[in-house]
Protein backbone atom coordinates (compact mmCIF):
# COMPACT_ATOMS: atom_id res chain seq x y z
CA UNK A 1 0.00 0.00 0.00
CA UNK A 2 1.16 3.60 -0.53
CA UNK A 3 2.92 5.08 2.47
CA UNK A 4 2.10 8.59 3.66
CA UNK A 5 3.80 10.55 6.40
CA UNK A 6 1.43 13.14 7.87
CA UNK A 7 2.86 15.94 9.99
CA UNK A 8 0.64 18.31 12.00
CA UNK A 9 -2.58 17.19 13.68
CA UNK A 10 -4.41 20.44 14.42
CA UNK A 11 -8.08 21.11 13.71
CA UNK A 12 -7.59 20.47 9.99
CA UNK A 13 -4.69 18.05 9.96
CA UNK A 14 -6.34 15.49 12.22
CA UNK A 15 -9.25 14.96 9.85
CA UNK A 16 -6.97 14.96 6.80
CA UNK A 17 -4.74 12.27 8.30
CA UNK A 18 -7.81 10.20 9.02
CA UNK A 19 -8.78 10.34 5.37
CA UNK A 20 -5.59 8.51 4.39
CA UNK A 21 -6.46 5.75 6.84
CA UNK A 22 -9.96 5.60 5.37
CA UNK A 23 -8.42 5.18 1.91
CA UNK A 24 -6.24 2.27 3.00
CA UNK A 25 -2.88 4.04 3.04
CA UNK A 26 -0.12 3.11 5.45
CA UNK A 27 0.16 6.25 7.58
CA UNK A 28 2.94 7.49 9.84
CA UNK A 29 2.12 10.46 12.07
CA UNK A 30 4.03 13.15 13.86
CA UNK A 31 2.69 16.01 15.93
CA UNK A 32 4.13 18.05 18.79
CA UNK A 33 1.54 16.44 21.07
CA UNK A 34 1.07 12.69 20.78
CA UNK A 35 -2.29 12.94 22.55
CA UNK A 36 -3.87 14.32 19.38
CA UNK A 37 -2.80 11.17 17.53
CA UNK A 38 -4.12 8.55 19.94
CA UNK A 39 -7.41 7.86 18.14
CA UNK A 40 -5.63 7.68 14.78
CA UNK A 41 -3.07 5.28 16.23
CA UNK A 42 -5.97 3.14 17.49
CA UNK A 43 -7.22 3.05 13.88
CA UNK A 44 -3.89 1.74 12.61
CA UNK A 45 -1.62 4.74 12.11
CA UNK A 46 2.01 4.47 13.17
CA UNK A 47 3.42 7.03 15.61
CA UNK A 48 6.76 8.55 14.60
CA UNK A 49 9.17 10.13 17.05
CA UNK A 50 10.00 13.02 14.69
CA UNK A 51 9.26 14.27 11.16
CA UNK A 52 12.54 12.61 10.18
CA UNK A 53 11.28 9.28 11.51
CA UNK A 54 7.87 9.69 9.85
CA UNK A 55 9.39 10.29 6.42
CA UNK A 56 11.40 7.06 6.28
CA UNK A 57 10.22 5.07 3.20
CA UNK A 58 7.25 7.41 2.68
CA UNK A 59 5.94 7.84 -0.85
CA UNK A 60 4.48 11.22 0.13
CA UNK A 61 4.97 13.55 3.07
CA UNK A 62 2.06 15.88 3.86
CA UNK A 63 2.46 18.81 6.25
CA UNK A 64 -0.28 20.87 7.89
CA UNK A 65 1.41 23.23 10.34
CA UNK A 66 0.91 26.80 11.52
CA UNK A 67 3.34 29.04 9.67
CA UNK A 68 6.67 29.51 7.85
CA UNK A 69 8.71 28.82 10.96
CA UNK A 70 6.92 25.56 11.74
CA UNK A 71 7.07 24.48 8.10
CA UNK A 72 10.81 25.05 7.88
CA UNK A 73 11.34 23.16 11.13
CA UNK A 74 9.42 20.04 10.10
CA UNK A 75 11.02 19.91 6.65
CA UNK A 76 14.56 21.19 7.15
CA UNK A 77 15.15 21.31 10.91
CA UNK A 78 17.56 19.04 12.80
CA UNK A 79 14.91 16.29 12.80
CA UNK A 80 13.22 17.38 9.58
CA UNK A 81 11.51 15.12 7.09
CA UNK A 82 13.93 16.03 4.29
CA UNK A 83 16.75 14.24 6.11
CA UNK A 84 15.29 10.79 5.46
CA UNK A 85 12.77 11.25 2.64
CA UNK A 86 13.90 9.23 -0.35
CA UNK A 87 14.48 10.77 -3.77
CA UNK A 88 11.20 11.12 -5.64
CA UNK A 89 9.10 11.47 -2.49
CA UNK A 90 6.21 13.86 -3.06
CA UNK A 91 6.39 16.73 -0.58
CA UNK A 92 2.91 18.21 -0.16
CA UNK A 93 2.74 21.48 1.79
CA UNK A 94 -0.88 21.97 2.87
CA UNK A 95 0.04 24.62 5.44
CA UNK A 96 -0.77 28.26 4.76
CA UNK A 97 2.66 29.82 4.43
CA UNK A 98 4.05 32.94 2.80
CA UNK A 99 4.68 33.15 -0.92
CA UNK A 100 8.42 33.59 -0.47
CA UNK A 101 8.54 30.60 1.85
CA UNK A 102 6.65 28.34 -0.56
CA UNK A 103 9.05 29.17 -3.38
CA UNK A 104 12.08 28.79 -1.13
CA UNK A 105 10.88 25.39 0.07
CA UNK A 106 10.31 24.35 -3.52
CA UNK A 107 13.92 25.17 -4.37
CA UNK A 108 15.31 23.57 -1.20
CA UNK A 109 13.37 20.32 -1.43
CA UNK A 110 13.70 19.93 -5.18
CA UNK A 111 17.46 20.27 -4.75
CA UNK A 112 17.29 17.31 -2.36
CA UNK A 113 15.45 15.19 -4.92
CA UNK A 114 11.93 15.64 -3.54
CA UNK A 115 8.92 16.74 -5.60
CA UNK A 116 7.46 19.77 -3.86
CA UNK A 117 3.99 21.18 -4.42
CA UNK A 118 2.30 23.91 -2.45
CA UNK A 119 -1.23 22.78 -1.71
CA UNK A 120 -3.01 24.97 0.85
CA UNK A 121 -6.65 24.12 1.37
CA UNK A 122 -9.99 25.78 1.93
CA UNK A 123 -12.79 24.28 3.98
CA UNK A 124 -13.70 23.75 7.63
CA UNK A 125 -12.62 20.83 9.86
CA UNK A 126 -15.75 18.83 9.02
CA UNK A 127 -14.85 19.05 5.32
CA UNK A 128 -11.31 17.91 6.15
CA UNK A 129 -12.65 14.84 7.95
CA UNK A 130 -14.98 14.07 5.02
CA UNK A 131 -12.34 14.51 2.30
CA UNK A 132 -14.21 17.46 0.80
CA UNK A 133 -11.59 20.18 0.97
CA UNK A 134 -10.71 22.38 -1.99
CA UNK A 135 -7.01 22.05 -2.77
CA UNK A 136 -5.22 25.11 -4.15
CA UNK A 137 -2.20 23.74 -5.97
CA UNK A 138 1.01 25.29 -7.23
CA UNK A 139 3.10 22.73 -9.08
CA UNK A 140 4.51 21.63 -12.40
CA UNK A 141 1.68 19.90 -14.28
CA UNK A 142 3.54 16.57 -14.43
CA UNK A 143 4.27 16.75 -10.69
CA UNK A 144 0.61 17.39 -9.97
CA UNK A 145 -0.33 14.24 -11.87
CA UNK A 146 2.17 12.24 -9.83
CA UNK A 147 0.75 13.74 -6.64
CA UNK A 148 -2.91 13.31 -7.57
CA UNK A 149 -3.36 9.88 -5.88
CA UNK A 150 -2.20 11.49 -2.63
CA UNK A 151 -4.48 14.51 -3.03
CA UNK A 152 -7.73 12.79 -3.93
CA UNK A 153 -8.32 11.27 -0.46
CA UNK A 154 -8.35 14.73 1.17
CA UNK A 155 -9.98 16.95 -1.46
CA UNK A 156 -13.06 16.87 -3.65
CA UNK A 157 -11.83 19.78 -5.79
CA UNK A 158 -8.30 20.44 -7.09
CA UNK A 159 -7.57 23.88 -8.51
CA UNK A 160 -4.20 24.15 -10.24
CA UNK A 161 -3.08 27.78 -10.33
CA UNK A 162 0.31 27.27 -11.98
CA UNK A 163 3.88 26.90 -10.78
CA UNK A 164 5.01 26.34 -7.19
CA UNK A 165 3.87 29.28 -5.07
CA UNK A 166 0.78 30.09 -7.09
CA UNK A 167 -1.53 28.00 -4.92
CA UNK A 168 -0.25 29.91 -1.91
CA UNK A 169 -0.87 33.24 -3.66
CA UNK A 170 -4.54 32.39 -4.09
CA UNK A 171 -4.85 31.03 -0.52
CA UNK A 172 -3.48 34.29 0.87
CA UNK A 173 -5.94 36.27 -1.26
CA UNK A 174 -8.77 34.05 -0.03
CA UNK A 175 -7.85 34.44 3.63
CA UNK A 176 -7.22 38.17 3.27
CA UNK A 177 -10.74 38.59 1.88
CA UNK A 178 -12.03 36.63 4.86
CA UNK A 179 -10.15 38.90 7.27
CA UNK A 180 -11.59 42.03 5.64
CA UNK A 181 -15.12 40.63 5.66
CA UNK A 182 -15.04 39.43 9.26
CA UNK A 183 -13.43 42.58 10.62
CA UNK A 184 -15.92 44.73 8.70
CA UNK A 185 -18.82 42.60 9.91
CA UNK A 186 -17.74 42.92 13.54
CA UNK A 187 -17.55 46.68 13.23
CA UNK A 188 -20.89 46.91 11.40
CA UNK A 189 -22.69 44.81 13.98
CA UNK A 190 -21.12 46.83 16.79
CA UNK A 191 -22.45 50.02 15.20
CA UNK A 192 -25.93 48.50 14.92
CA UNK A 193 -25.91 47.42 18.56
CA UNK A 194 -24.66 50.79 19.79
CA UNK A 195 -27.35 52.56 17.77
CA UNK A 196 -30.04 50.40 19.37
CA UNK A 197 -31.20 48.56 16.26
CA UNK A 198 -33.24 45.37 16.53
CA UNK A 199 -30.43 42.84 16.14
CA UNK A 200 -32.73 40.07 14.96
CA UNK A 201 -33.84 42.32 12.12
CA UNK A 202 -30.25 43.34 11.43
CA UNK A 203 -29.22 39.68 11.24
CA UNK A 204 -32.15 38.82 8.97
CA UNK A 205 -31.25 41.73 6.69
CA UNK A 206 -27.57 40.79 6.53
CA UNK A 207 -28.37 37.18 5.75
CA UNK A 208 -30.63 38.22 2.86
CA UNK A 209 -28.45 41.07 1.58
CA UNK A 210 -25.86 41.38 -1.16
CA UNK A 211 -22.95 41.32 1.31
CA UNK A 212 -23.88 37.89 2.64
CA UNK A 213 -20.80 35.87 1.69
CA UNK A 214 -20.40 32.45 3.35
CA UNK A 215 -18.04 34.08 5.87
CA UNK A 216 -20.55 36.82 6.68
CA UNK A 217 -23.46 34.40 6.91
CA UNK A 218 -21.63 32.09 9.32
CA UNK A 219 -20.07 34.71 11.53
CA UNK A 220 -22.99 37.14 11.72
CA UNK A 221 -25.14 34.56 13.51
CA UNK A 222 -22.36 33.73 15.95
CA UNK A 223 -21.47 37.36 16.62
CA UNK A 224 -25.03 38.47 17.31
CA UNK A 225 -25.57 35.48 19.62
CA UNK A 226 -22.07 35.85 21.15
CA UNK A 227 -21.74 32.09 20.68
CA UNK A 228 -18.18 31.19 19.76
CA UNK A 229 -18.22 27.53 20.70
CA UNK A 230 -16.66 25.09 18.29
CA UNK A 231 -13.90 27.44 17.16
CA UNK A 232 -12.62 26.62 13.68
CA UNK A 233 -10.13 29.43 13.01
CA UNK A 234 -8.32 31.57 15.55
CA UNK A 235 -7.54 35.27 15.53
CA UNK A 236 -3.83 34.48 15.62
CA UNK A 237 -3.98 32.32 12.49
CA UNK A 238 -6.09 34.86 10.58
CA UNK A 239 -3.67 37.63 11.53
CA UNK A 240 -0.73 35.54 10.31
CA UNK A 241 -2.37 34.83 6.95
CA UNK A 242 -3.44 38.45 6.43
CA UNK A 243 0.06 39.67 7.29
CA UNK A 244 1.56 37.29 4.74
CA UNK A 245 -0.94 38.59 2.17
CA UNK A 246 -0.09 42.22 2.87
CA UNK A 247 3.63 41.47 2.53
CA UNK A 248 2.93 39.91 -0.87
CA UNK A 249 0.76 42.86 -1.90
CA UNK A 250 3.49 45.31 -0.95
CA UNK A 251 5.93 43.42 -3.19
CA UNK A 252 3.59 43.43 -6.19
CA UNK A 253 1.46 46.58 -6.09
CA UNK A 254 2.56 50.16 -6.66
CA UNK A 255 0.19 51.63 -4.07
CA UNK A 256 0.06 50.70 -0.41
CA UNK A 257 -2.67 48.12 0.37
CA UNK A 258 -4.61 50.35 2.77
CA UNK A 259 -7.69 48.16 3.23
CA UNK A 260 -5.57 45.06 3.77
CA UNK A 261 -3.40 46.85 6.29
CA UNK A 262 -6.47 47.96 8.24
CA UNK A 263 -7.61 44.33 8.47
CA UNK A 264 -4.17 43.26 9.67
CA UNK A 265 -4.23 45.96 12.35
CA UNK A 266 -7.67 44.83 13.50
CA UNK A 267 -6.50 41.25 13.74
CA UNK A 268 -3.32 42.30 15.52
CA UNK A 269 -5.51 43.65 18.30
CA UNK A 270 -7.59 40.47 18.33
CA UNK A 271 -4.47 38.30 18.39
CA UNK A 272 -3.11 40.25 21.35
CA UNK A 273 -6.36 39.99 23.31
CA UNK A 274 -7.58 36.50 22.43
CA UNK A 275 -5.03 34.68 20.23
CA UNK A 276 -6.38 31.15 20.56
CA UNK A 277 -10.09 32.02 20.56
CA UNK A 278 -12.38 31.96 17.57
CA UNK A 279 -11.81 34.95 15.31
CA UNK A 280 -15.47 35.92 15.51
CA UNK A 281 -14.88 37.16 19.05
CA UNK A 282 -13.38 40.25 17.45
CA UNK A 283 -16.81 41.81 17.91
CA UNK A 284 -16.21 41.83 21.66
CA UNK A 285 -13.26 44.16 21.08
CA UNK A 286 -15.01 46.62 18.79
CA UNK A 287 -18.41 46.71 20.54
CA UNK A 288 -17.19 48.39 23.71
CA UNK A 289 -19.20 51.58 24.27
CA UNK A 290 -17.56 54.96 23.79
CA UNK A 291 -16.61 56.74 26.98
CA UNK A 292 -18.53 59.96 27.63
CA UNK A 293 -16.52 63.05 26.68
Amino acid sequence: MPRVAFIGLGRMGHGMAGRYLDAGFTVSLWNRSKAKAEDLIARGAHWATSPEDAAIDADAVVTMVADDEASRAVWLGPNGAAKTAKAGTIAIECSTVSYDHAREMGRELNARGLIYIDCPVTGLPDAAAAGKLTLLVGADAADLERARPYLEPIGSTIRHFGAVGSGTVYKLINNLLGAIQIAGLAEGLAIAEAAGLDMNLVLESIQAGVAASPQVQRHSKRMVARDFSGATFTAALRHKDAAYAVKLAESLLADKPLVSRAAVEAYAQARAALPDDDEGRMIELVSRPKKPS
